[in-house]
């Protein structure tokens, strides 16, 4: 072939490529897109503040009146020509998560990534699959032997470790990293409801344990192959380099851990969540194996673990910033401890609250749902299209496209929360009486517990734990952030804190308006 002949070819194929780009590019309504790159190069530039990114661009996509949508060209990483829509649209969430469900499952992208680690768990599949166990966890998780388990747990581990550690911390004057100790927390309480078994993470000496190290190390190695395009990670895990080659030493250990709980729990059944689900059935009407039930386990700690403890630890920063949140949250449950133990308020700190009294803070519960409206502990969630489809707000999605759900830019769009959308505020939560709980009318402008046929089943147990856990702190503790500490958000599909919540305490010395206030 000519020289000329090949000049014009790649002429003819690099122009055709262009205005095919232009004219896709129209229909694009989030960050400049570039050829080939598509927006990757403003994705990288922003990962420091992703999810504030992912806000911005919902707000510009459209007129102050409307909620937003936007569709981003990400190459490599959506699986249908390199577009990723997302939206923060109540009515477009509510369709994808309840209308068209089953048009929206995980997707293959999701639970290739979770396989290894999850499985056909619960939190990673669809269909019969997810069913059956839906169902029977169901059933579980209402029953009042569940909550009592849960409470005794959390109670346990509040009185005969955590207590300790701030205690000598605040005697001391040294600080402490309030999320690692909540991580700690909540992994313990969430093993031992799991599997009857408390592995004791949370101790003064804060033992290093080889499950919880190699859980974690497992849990990040997994969320690592959602941030970088699949072929990447598939690719490692052939040759097993860097993640994945941590990834397959710490399923090693995982698994060795679960099968020796799985048989302890054989050869002695209890009331955790194990033993009741060595005792269902499959649609079949087999008994689940153990491999199976290694990976229903390993999904409720998962799920049970991360969630809360960074919920906890995003209240906690905010309570700091906000006095008058603090005093009112502290003023409601003096008022309810005096009704249930009496004046004395040795009395009141002498043990933590049973789920009975924390079921009756009404106030500390609406500054809880606060925090996870501005700060969702899953602050994105994304799901696989089916077939084509049309959202409520007339966003064409095609069959093979990858959809995303902001939760984070939902509660800090003013179209849905007001011009003080980006303030704490949880009067917004309670009645104009200030004594009953009211969320939303709309249940899909609030779904940092999910929404539709896959709401979280804990969410009440979650709300009981974080209530108990954060008026344990706050009754006996005044909590400052250690001055130059940054609070950063962390690049991860759980809303970490970058470098962790380093705080000093100062024990909490009630004042007698608080003290004798009806």
């Amino acid at each position: 072939m000519e020289t000329g002949t090949i000049i014009f070819t790649v002429v003819a194929i690099t122009s055709a490529y262009l205005v095919w780009f232009n004219l896709l590019s129209r229909k694009l309504t989030g960050p400049k897109a570039w050829p080939l790159v598509g927006s990757l190069p403003s994705l990288y530039m922003n990962r420091a503040r992703i999810h504030d990114w992912i806000a911005n661009n919902l707000r510009q996509a459209g007129s102050s009146a409307t909620y937003q949508t936007c569709t981003t060209a990400l190459p490599f990483f959506a699986e249908k020509q390199g577009f990723f829509t997302v939206t923060c649209h109540p009515k477009n969430i509510e369709h994808i998560l309840r209308t068209r469900f089953d048009n929206y499952p995980k997707g293959p992208n999701w639970q290739g990534a979770f396989h290894d680690l999850l499985g056909q768990g619960i939190f990673n599949s669809d269909g019969d699959t997810w069913l059956i166990q839906r169902k029977t966890a169901a059933l579980e998780f209402t029953t009042r032997t569940l909550r009592q388990a849960m409470a005794r747990w959390v109670n346990r581990t509040i009185r005969n470790r955590l207590w300790l550690i701030l205690d000598k911390a605040s005697t001391e004057r040294f600080s402490v990293d309030l999320q690692d100790l909540l991580l700690r927390l909540t992994f313990d309480n969430i093993c031992g409801l799991t599997f009857g078994k408390d592995p004791e993470t949370l101790s003064p000496d804060f033992p290093e344990n080889p499950f919880a190290m190699a859980f974690d190390s497992a849990t990040e190695a997994t969320l690592q192959r959602l941030l970088y395009p699949g072929f990447l990670w598939k690719f490692k895990k052939v040759f097993r380099i860097g993640a994945e080659r941590r990834l397959k030493k710490s399923l090693q250990v995982v698994e060795k851990y679960m099968n020796e709980a799985i048989t302890a729990r054989k050869e002695n059944p209890s009331d955790d969540l194990l033993s009741r689900f060595l005792k269902k059935k499959d649609m079949d009407g087999n008994y689940f194996p153990s491999s199976v039930l290694q990976r229903i386990a390993l999904n409720f700690v998962l799920a049970g673990r991360d969630t809360s403890s960074v919920a906890l630890s995003w209240f906690f920063w905010l309570v700091m910033k906000n006095p008058r949140v603090e005093e009112k949250i502290i003023d409601e449950i003096s008022t309810v401890l005096r009704d249930t133990r009496g004046d004395d308020k040795r009395k009141w700190v002498e043990k933590p609250l049973d789920f009975d009294e924390a079921d009756r803070l009404v106030y500390l519960k609406a500054a809880l749902a606060e925090t996870l409206r501005l700060y969702p502990s899953v602050p994105e969630d994304f799901k696989y299209a089916i077939s084509d489809d049309v959202l409520p707000d007339g966003t064409f999605v095609p069959a093979g496209s990858t959809v995303t759900y902001s939760i984070y830019s939902v509660g800090r769009m003013a179209s849905i929360w007001g011009d003080d959308c980006c303030e704490f505020i949880p009067e917004r939560w309670l009645n104009s009486e200030g004594n009953r709980f009211e969320p939303p009318k709309d249940g899909y402008k609030f779904v940092a517990f999910n929404a539709g046929p896959r709401t979280c089943l804990g969410k009440d147990l979650a709300y009981l734990q974080m209530k108990s856990v954060a008026s344990a702190v706050l009754l006996r503790y005044r909590l400052s952030l250690v001055p130059g500490h940054r609070v950063a958000q962390k690049m991860s599909l759980t809303l970490f804190m970058k470098h962790g919540l380093r705080v000093y305490l100062q024990p909490r010395v009630l004042s007698p308006a608080i003290a004798t206030s009806a």
